[in-house]
């Protein structure tokens, strides 16, 4: 436990240095919130109401679709797998710990949002903030997982940038964090609701928990974590 707890302020310590990690969960999310911010609520007032939620949303999805692939996809395709294999660490050990990191990344990121856009964009403070510290932790793990199986499944950095465009775009587009969902054509909602960015913006836009409507984001969590195991396995075969 002391060795993993070791890791993990390494691994924080490492990304705070790391040009790319501070970009992806940090820089580019706060810029567009500063940017976008002002060009929502000053077009449409009613923004207000859900810039806090959108802007979250965009911002997790950034750092957890674009990020933490790049990262794992740096572990275990390279050398350094072999260093965990011959020192007989386990190779999920890795995984866990960037996830673990970019989580607390992501989660503050989200945190410097909740607290600053009541003041600059008078924008609408969520009225139980227990449940939407929870919807927001479990929408954090739900596009981590995504993250994190792609990561794993593509060996080539240039393959990973492109297929990981392919989920964060819809994840901006189809979700309602741009516009309402209502206006898009049927057959893009339906495609939406597969994306866990649909679901976090949706919860995190209610005054409670619905547990209904948070089950997509467990099962999405559900699915991802058997994703990552099985290919781990493959992964120490291979």
């Amino acid at each position: 436990m002391k060795a993993f707890i070791y890791q993990f302020r390494l691994q924080w310590v490492l990304d705070l240095r790391n040009r790319g990690v501070l970009l992806t969960y940090y820089i580019i999310p706060l810029v567009f919130f500063a940017f976008m911010g002002g060009i929502f609520t000053t077009i449409n007032p009613l923004a207000k109401e859900t810039l806090i939620p959108s802007m979250i949303v965009f911002g997790v999805t950034m750092g957890a679709v674009l990020g933490t692939p790049t990262q794992i996809v740096g572990l275990y395709g390279s050398e350094i797998k072999k260093s965990y294999l011959a020192g007989e660490v386990p190779l999920w050990t890795g995984v866990t710990i960037f996830c673990l990191s970019a989580f607390v990344h992501l989660f503050l990121m989200s945190m410097i949002i909740l607290l600053v856009a009541p003041f600059i964009f008078d924008a609408t403070v969520p009225t139980d903030l227990p449940s939407f510290v929870i919807t927001l932790m479990l929408f954090i793990l739900a596009t981590l997982g995504v993250g994190s199986a792609l990561g794993l499944f593509v060996k080539s950095s240039t393959r990973l940038t492109m297929i990981c465009q392919v989920v964060f775009l819809p994840s901006v587009m189809l979700t309602g964090i741009m516009f309402p969902v209502t206006m898009l054509p049927e057959a893009l909602a339906q495609i939406g609701k597969i994306l866990p960015a649909t679901w976090g913006f949706y919860n995190l836009c209610l005054t409670s928990l619905d547990f209904q409507s948070l089950l997509p984001l467990f099962v999405i969590i559900g699915v991802t974590s058997l994703i990552i195991i099985v290919q781990l396995k493959r992964t120490k075969i291979n």
